[in-house]
């Protein structure tokens, strides 16, 4: 339904794919990144994956900003957005190192790797057509 309101928009961006792109994409980190703080607080040792449950976290937080901020196409501060998505691809590279010095021992942290992989280079495309 997301995609399908931004369609409706009686304004849309020319930038509307690439926004799509990230909110699809933010939104997806979002739901990764939570589960994979959660299955590192869940395994033996949640003391030595402190740095990881963290940087997911933030990740999350900064992916569901991302999608709202990115989500109004209307009288749009072109530094805002820009300042916003490129906070979410440094969150999502960030995150995304992190999972992966884990990723040969957690299978979580494998997928929220590639899950904030995606979602940088959806940021990245998105700047570019700003």
């Amino acid at each position: 339904m997301t995609l399908q309101i931004l369609d409706a928009h009686p304004s849309p961006s020319d930038a509307l794919d690439a926004i799509k792109a990230v909110i699809e994409s933010a939104l997806d980190c979002v739901q990764c990144c939570t589960a994979c703080a959660d299955a590192c607080l869940a395994g033996d040792d949640p003391g030595a994956m402190a740095h990881c449950i963290r940087t997911d976290l933030d990740c999350a937080a900064v992916c569901a900003a991302t999608a709202t901020v990115v989500a109004r196409q209307t009288e749009t501060s072109v530094e805002v957005l820009r300042a916003q998505v490129q906070a979410c691809q440094t969150a999502c590279a960030t995150c995304a190192e992190s999972c992966e010095r884990h990723a040969d021992e957690h299978e979580h942290c494998r997928i929220c790797g590639e899950c904030c992989r995606t979602c940088a280079d959806a940021c990245g495309r998105l700047l570019a057509a700003l």
